[in-house]
């Protein structure tokens, strides 16, 4: 599987999981449920996109890899 496909597909995970908490924040609202976003899914965003970023860079390296090398994959 290419680093571009896995990073599709960490997104649309976390697309989901956002997608989730958003459900489950409609019946969870009190100090815990923001404690929650706050300390856990704050930095998840954030690593995840950070994460998407270096993927991005990754798949760009291997194409110019395989481009210099003469590999069309």
């Amino acid at each position: 599987m290419s680093v571009h496909s896995q990073r599709n597909q960490l997104g649309a995970q976390m697309k989901q999981l956002l997608g989730q908490w958003s459900e489950t924040k409609i019946h969870w609202r009190d100090n815990k449920s923001a404690e929650f976003e706050k300390r856990y899914l704050a930095e998840l965003v954030d690593n995840v996109n950070a994460a998407m970023v270096v993927l991005e860079k990754l798949d760009e390296t291997l194409r110019k890899i395989r481009k210099d090398c003469g590999d069309s994959q």
